[in-house]
């Protein structure tokens, strides 16, 4: 099981990664998937040695991979033993059942975990409130599960949790002839239960600060992981929140009030998105993610630099689908334009225009052209087209209260330096 609250994974720990290429993954694709999970790995603090890939039509419902690559993945964990090199875990780009996750450990005898595991594990590293470690533990139950057979673990000593007075047994749920395994299910689905009620609660008191915040426009910053947004969130509000070079170093939603021009609104900062997030997880932070379903407007925050950008787009667009927001006002904020780098194609090079051959100034003539002043390509670090993306923040939000709040004298009204109306 995985402890709660707490990585399976700490500091200077090694880790081989393992992926398909497949008739849907190409080989460019696999490899920045594994690119990916390294950076998730390094965030959770690991160090990956080597990858390892092979082509197939599909996962082996057994091993994943085939058996060949799985005994030529622990002839190398061996090898390395040998060397007293040890290798922690394999990490596995995508889900892996419980049989799946039985069978390869029988055979490469190390620790093995699996691209949802591992991005569970860097939430719990990262959870600090009450909130978020609650869908965190709730989340992690999710997926504990349907793998219990797997994960052995004798989980009531855990027991008390619910408020039954702790201790062995303490709970209530031993019954005649009942299997350890069965208890076990029984006492996870209690918990699960109880972490659900919890949130709910949290859930109301937010709706309930959600209520007391006057007519103010809420404005939300959406986008993949590690994009930038709470880089820009600190230079809006001119506030400190926590940002970090690694993926997912902001879980909490962060509310902040931002004045551009005497006119204040509501500025939130949210967990961000990923391929392949973990159905749980999408669950679990839906409550985090209210902010995002209550916005008058959406900023999605892109990382122009990243080769794949545009998939990362829509990763971002499905899982607002997901959330019933794809049709809210919406404008990209295109960040990074000064790591934005590309070689200038030959005349005769016919191969597709990508991030790494075309310029920033020929990229802005695609279809982001056609996007007007809801497309905007700034600097958050360098503080490049900061106050331009202020002045279209200002007419977006004005334009929002009027529309919003027909009956406000808005027009007429005058805030003083903290925002509140004079």
């Amino acid at each position: 099981m995985i402890e709660k609250n707490r990585s399976t994974i700490e500091r200077d720990e090694t880790a081989v990664l393992v992926a398909l290429i497949t008739k849907q993954q190409n080989e460019r694709k696999t490899n920045e998937y594994l690119d990916e999970l390294a950076f998730l790995a390094e965030t959770a603090g690991a160090v990956t040695l080597r990858r390892f890939t092979q082509r197939m039509d599909g996962p082996s419902s057994v091993t994943y991979i085939g058996k060949g690559k799985l005994e030529e993945i622990a002839a190398y964990i061996e090898a390395e033993r040998e060397e007293e090199r040890e290798v922690d875990m394999v990490i596995f780009d995508d889900e892996l059942t419980a049989k799946q996750l039985r069978n390869i450990e029988a055979i490469v005898k190390t620790r093995v975990l699996d691209r949802t595991q591992l991005i569970l594990d860097i939430f719990a590293m990262r959870a600090q409130t009450a909130n978020a470690k609650t869908q965190v533990e709730l989340a992690q139950y999710h997926y504990l599960l349907p793998r219990l057979q797997r994960m052995w673990t004798h989980l009531e000593r855990q027991g008390g949790g619910s408020g039954s007075g702790g201790g062995k047994g303490s709970v209530g749920l031993r019954g005649p002839g009942e299997t350890q395994l069965e208890m076990d299910r029984r006492i996870i689905l209690n918990r699960m239960s109880l972490l659900k009620q919890r949130l709910a609660d949290i859930d109301r008191q937010k709706a309930t600060q959600r209520q007391n915040r006057g007519r103010l426009i809420r404005v939300a910053l959406v986008g993949y992981t590690n994009v930038g947004k709470s880089t820009l969130i600190n230079l809006l509000s001119k506030s400190e929140v926590f940002a970090e070079n690694k993926l997912f170093a902001t879980l909490d939603t962060t509310v902040r009030k931002v004045i551009v021009n005497n006119l204040p609104f509501l500025l939130s900062d949210t967990v961000g998105f990923i391929r392949k997030i973990p159905t749980e997880l999408v669950e679990s932070f839906k409550s985090t993610l209210d902010e995002v379903r209550e916005a008058d407007l959406l900023l999605h925050v892109v990382d122009v630099s990243h080769p794949d950008f545009e998939e990362q787009i829509e990763v971002v667009n499905r899982t607002l689908a997901d959330l019933d927001s794809a049709d809210k006002p919406m404008m990209i904020i295109f960040n990074k334009m000064d790591a934005y780098t590309w070689t200038e194609k030959e005349a005769d090079d016919l191969t597709p225009a990508t991030a790494e051959n075309v310029s920033l100034a020929e990229l802005k003539k695609t279809w982001m052209a056609k996007m007007g002043e809801n497309c905007i390509f700034i600097s958050a670090r360098e503080r490049e087209n900061v106050e331009e993306l202020r002045e279209l923040l200002y007419k977006k939000a004005r334009e929002l209260h009027v529309q919003k709040y027909p009956y406000n004298d808005f027009l007429f009204m005058n805030y003083d330096e903290d925002g509140n109306p004079v």
